[in-house]
């Protein structure tokens, strides 16, 4: 009359028993279907007292114990790579990690695989610009070198490079010598501004290029022929004071000499008479000689001479007598002759007419 009393128990697990009737001994957890669609589920351990060790194997072979697996993971969900950055994961299996690529939206070509791509690299991050230089990147990305710009306060600007920001023209010593330079604005961009004065003469200036500090007048032969020409003072405000020197020592200011003057050329001798001036020379003057014609022993210097000396002047004959005088030059003298009336001649005195 004892009924239903027996115990059953399970071999695999002896924990497990039952009265009256068989014990539950296995239960397969995967007979519930826990894995997503797609998925295999394998419980290695299907005792009642056995949980949660079931797995769920993906296709691509991820795996996941006592749930479903994830069997896909973009990566790119969680915007790994930023703004200005497009994300893309080529391999979503859950298992496959850091694979999605970064590509920069500015320039594609810039990409990086597992992390965020450098799309921005700004030159003027390396201070490339000299002191007190502004440095400006239009194009901040790795691919665009060289193309930032450094500008000065005085707004001179270079590309690529520090800029030079002053430029004392007068460094290279555009005047020349005798000439002093000052660069009155010494921007690298304001050229030509540079003045050169003459140390001579500091009124003579010139902009842009060395001044004319010297003048020589004889440069243009004011001079004669054969004649030497000299300026003291070749500065340009000083003119006309060049001489001019002859070959014997004749000397004119501001124009050419007059080396030779034949005083002869006027005629200061008169008819009846020959000139001749011995010397010619300018500055030689009254040295010419007049000759007379008609007696070449009769000269004189600086005048016409006396040629002629007429004996009847002196009224040598007595009243009512002619007088003549056939030579009347200074060396004849005594060949006069009186003539009476009646035809009675004396010569070199008064004739006795009665």
């Amino acid at each position: 009359n004892s009924l239903n009393d027996y115990t059953c128990t399970c071999t695999s697990d002896t924990t497990i028993k039952k009265t009256g009737g068989p014990a539950t001994c296995a239960k397969d957890e995967c007979a519930s279907s826990p894995c997503g669609t797609g998925q295999t589920c394998n419980d290695p351990n299907q005792s009642p007292s056995s949980t949660g060790d079931y797995t769920c194997t993906c296709s691509n072979g991820v795996v996941a114990t006592g749930g479903s697996a994830t069997c896909t993971n973009d990566e790119c969900t969680s915007n790994p790579c930023g703004s200005g950055q497009t994300c893309k994961d080529t391999k979503t299996a859950a298992n496959s990690l850091n694979d999605y690529t970064c590509t920069c939206t500015s320039d594609s070509t810039i990409t990086k695989t597992g992390g965020p791509a450098t799309c921005s690299s700004n030159e003027c991050d390396k201070k490339p610009c000299g002191t007190g230089q502004t440095c400006n990147d239009p194009n901040p990305i790795p691919s665009k070198t060289g193309d930032y710009t450094c500008t000065c306060s005085n707004g001179v600007v270079a590309t690529g490079g520090s800029a030079t920001c002053t430029k004392d023209e007068c460094t290279s010593n555009p005047c020349g010598t005798g000439q002093t330079c000052k660069d009155a604005n010494t921007a690298a961009n304001s050229l030509n501004d540079y003045t050169c004065t003459c140390t001579s003469d500091t009124t003579i200036k010139k902009t842009g290029g060395p001044a004319t500090c010297a003048k020589d007048e004889c440069a243009s032969s004011p001079c004669g022929t054969g004649q030497t020409c000299n300026d003291p003072n070749q500065s340009p405000s000083s003119t006309g004071d060049y001489t001019c020197t002859c070959s014997n020592g004749v000397v004119a200011t501001g124009g050419a000499a007059t080396c030779t003057n034949d005083e002869c050329t006027s005629s200061p001798c008169g008819t009846g008479q020959t000139c001749k001036d011995p010397n010619t020379a300018a500055n030689s003057l009254h040295d010419f000689t007049c000759t007379c014609d008609s007696d070449t022993t009769i000269t004189k210097t600086d005048g016409p001479a006396t040629c002629s000396k007429n004996e009847c002047d002196k009224n040598p004959c007595a009243t009512g007598q002619t007088c003549n005088d056939p030579t009347p030059i200074p060396s004849k003298t005594g060949d006069y002759t009186c003539t009476c009336s009646n035809g009675v001649v004396a010569t070199g005195g008064s004739a006795t007419c009665t």
